[in-house]
């Protein structure tokens, strides 16, 4: 498929010089001479790549307004700003706001195609990496031997083969979505879309978009979550935060059938099977006055359980095992020597669950700690240091894995240099390297020795 790049720009000679240009790269283009043509070319599509004026006809900055909105609908599109009127400050806004590069104007030509060769290069290498996580995170099983965990593989058996509503309750990281893709998988609907909205991360005034789609004033639909779903599966995460007016709306949906787009007059008719979960007590959120009973009652015709991990430490060294062949096959590693008894392991108090267990296997496999004494210290250090598990993100896997290694060994080598005192004989010797070792390793990641 050919990459599609939006110009936006109201000067009609560079528009047309970019256009020329891009075109006779290789790639499609799209065009729109002022803010509201941007405004409607993105709302109509999403581009894979734009190129935007700073400054067009609404006022000023009104280029980083269509760069705002870009990224509030895909914050993967690499969008490159440019600027007859360039400044330092204008650079930086830019930046901040998520843009993939800045360019002055009059532009260089061959530099700009490098810009842009480069945003599709890291648009597709976002893409593959979210089709390999998906492939790898819908290739997961649900493992342990728990009473709880045997409980709800016995329930997702028996659940799968019907058309039921299922309610799933638990923490944060402990497996909710996995529970409702195995229910997908298992029942007759599997060769359908799996479709996942999160309450928790809507824009407020978006929820009826997300939804029931719109139909826009010049022609285009704009299909909403009901509709993706059609004769699959739509799963509702953290549906406690969705507002009391749509919640009204989803019970007439779940009664009727059937919805209208927004400023739309047709009925739409739906077959979806929904799921809903939720890391708050709805029974709770119902006497606090933020959720509605007969909404309930309708979502929760099968409800399943699960607890956090710290509720089924039996899980762990099985989860210990299975992450460090998963992960170490996806990085195509030896696999994982970690002690799956290890007992600061089993006695952390697992607030991310089974997800932040995952996140410290797939931290380990990046670093590739040859010796077990090396893995100890990296759990040690991982699990005691709040501030470094912070910043370890799920996504690890969107960027490459020579990046993500030099990120957590700055993060990792800060620590130990902190907790010595800049003392680089004792790092060294806690670390497992030679001095002189470490001191490259310092000077090559950009870490600054200090006394």
């Amino acid at each position: 498929m050919t990459t599609e790049i939006l110009i936006v720009d109201d000067n009609t000679d560079i528009r047309n010089i970019l256009n020329e240009l891009i075109q006779d790269a290789g790639y499609k283009t799209r065009l729109a001479a002022n803010y509201q043509q941007g405004l409607n070319e993105i709302d109509k599509k999403i581009p894979d790549v734009a190129i935007l004026d700073v400054k067009l006809d609404k006022g000023d900055n009104d280029g980083i307004e269509l760069l705002s909105h870009i990224k509030s609908k895909n914050k993967d599109v690499p969008v490159i700003m440019i600027s007859g009127h360039a400044n330092i400050e204008m650079a930086i806004s830019s930046l901040k706001h998520g843009a993939f590069e800045f360019v002055e104007k009059p532009f260089d030509q061959n530099r700009l195609l490098n810009f842009i060769s480069r945003a599709v290069e890291n648009l597709n290498l976002k893409n593959q990496n979210k089709e390999f996580e998906n492939r790898l995170f819908s290739s997961y099983e649900l493992i342990g031997n728990s009473k709880n965990i045997m409980n709800i593989k016995d329930q997702i058996n028996k659940i799968s083969i019907t058309e039921s509503r299922v309610l799933i309750n638990g923490p944060s990281g402990s497996g909710k979505e996995l529970i409702a893709r195995k229910i997908h998988k298992n029942s007759k609907r599997n060769h359908k879309s799996f479709i996942i909205l999160n309450g928790a991360l809507l824009d407020s005034n978006k929820y009826e978009l997300e939804l029931f789609g719109e139909e826009r004033d010049n022609g285009s639909i704009v299909y909403g979550a009901l509709e993706k779903a059609n004769k699959g599966t739509l799963l509702v995460d953290q549906v406690s935060e969705i507002p009391l007016n749509i919640q009204s709306k989803i019970l007439r949906v779940l009664t009727d059938q059937k919805f209208k787009r927004l400023n739309g007059n047709q009925d739409i008719n739906v077959d979806v099977r929904l799921i809903c979960s939720s890391s708050k007590d709805l029974k709770n959120e119902i006497e606090l006055g933020n959720f509605r009973e007969d909404l309930y009652h309708r979502l929760n015709v099968f409800e399943i359980n699960i607890k956090s991990l710290n509720e089924r430490v039996s899980d762990i060294p099985l989860l210990i095992k299975y992450f460090s062949k998963k992960i170490s096959q996806s990085y195509n590693i030896q696999n994982l020597n970690i002690d799956e008894n290890d007992s600061y392991i089993l006695n952390h108090n697992w607030h991310g669950n089974v997800r932040e267990l995952r996140n410290l296997i797939e931290r380990i496999a990046i670093l590739q700690p040859d010796t077990k004494e090396k893995i100890a210290n990296i759990v040690k250090e991982s699990l005691k240091n709040e501030n470094f598990d912070e910043k370890v993100t799920e996504n690890s896997l969107s960027v490459p894995l020579k990046e993500a290694r030099e990120k957590f060994e700055k993060e990792y080598l800060t620590i130990q240099l902190k907790k010595f005192n800049g003392n680089i004989s004792k790092t060294a010797n806690f670390v497992g390297m030679e001095r002189s070792a470490l001191h490259r390793k310092l000077k090559g990641l950009g870490i600054k020795e200090f006394n």
